[in-house]
C-alpha cells in the first residue's frame, strides 16, 4: 500500500469532525467520487482482530480510519454481521445523529449516524470485553434504498452486503 504520508506537508494532522468524515469522505466513497487524499484505507475489518488493524491503516499512530463493507448477519435481515476473527464488535450506548452545521439560514440536515462499538474476545454471550473501541459512521439511509416496510432492499446478486455498502470505521 502506498504511504500517503510521503505526499503530505510537514505537520499534517488528520482529525476530521464527524460532519467532515461523512461529507468529505464517506459520501464521496459511496458515490465513487475521488477523495481529496487517499488517507483512509479500504479494509474488511472483520477479517482481522483489532490489534492487527494498525498495520492495515494508510495513516495514523493512535487512531486509524477505514472504509469497510457492512455484511448482513442473516440473508433476509437488515442486521449487520459484526463477528471478527477471534471475537465480535458489540454496539454500546446510543447512536449519535450527525447533522450538517447551520450556515447562512440553511437548516441543519441529518447526514449520518455514529455508533460506538466495543470488541469482545470469544463468542456471544460469553465474550470477554476488551479496551478496543471503534466508531462506525454510516450515511443516513436515502429513500431509494428502502422498501415501503423500511427494510433495506435485497441486492440483485443475492449478496449479503447491506445497501449502503461501506462504513467508515475509526477505532480508538
Amino acid at each position: 500500500m502506498k504511504n500517503p504520508q510521503s505526499s503530505l506537508p510537514p505537520g499534517f494532522r488528520f482529525h476530521p469532525t464527524d460532519e467532515e468524515l461523512i461529507l468529505h469522505y464517506l459520501q464521496k466513497k459511496v458515490s465513487s467520487i475521488p477523495l481529496p487524499v487517499s488517507i483512509i484505507a479500504e479494509v474488511d475489518i472483520y477479517k482481522f482482530d483489532p490489534w492487527e488493524l494498525p498495520d492495515k491503516a494508510a495513516f495514523g499512530e493512535k487512531e486509524w480510519y477505514f472504509f469497510s463493507p457492512r455484511d448482513r448477519k442473516y440473508p433476509n435481515g437488515a442486521r449487520p454481521n459484526r463477528a471478527a476473527a477471534s471475537g465480535y464488535w458489540k454496539a454500546t450506548g446510543t447512536d449519535k445523529v450527525i447533522m450538517t452545521s447551520a450556515s447562512r439560514g440553511a437548516q441543519n440536515e441529518n447526514i449520518g449516524v455514529k455508533k460506538a462499538l466495543v470488541f469482545y474476545r470469544g463468542r456471544p454471550p460469553k465474550g470477554t470485553k476488551t479496551n478496543w473501541i471503534m466508531h462506525e459512521y454510516r450515511l443516513t439511509e436515502s429513500p431509494c434504498t428502502l422498501t415501503p416496510t423500511n427494510r433495506p432492499t435485497r441486492l440483485k446478486d443475492s449478496s449479503m452486503r447491506l445497501p449502503d455498502q461501506r462504513s467508515c470505521w475509526h477505532p480508538v
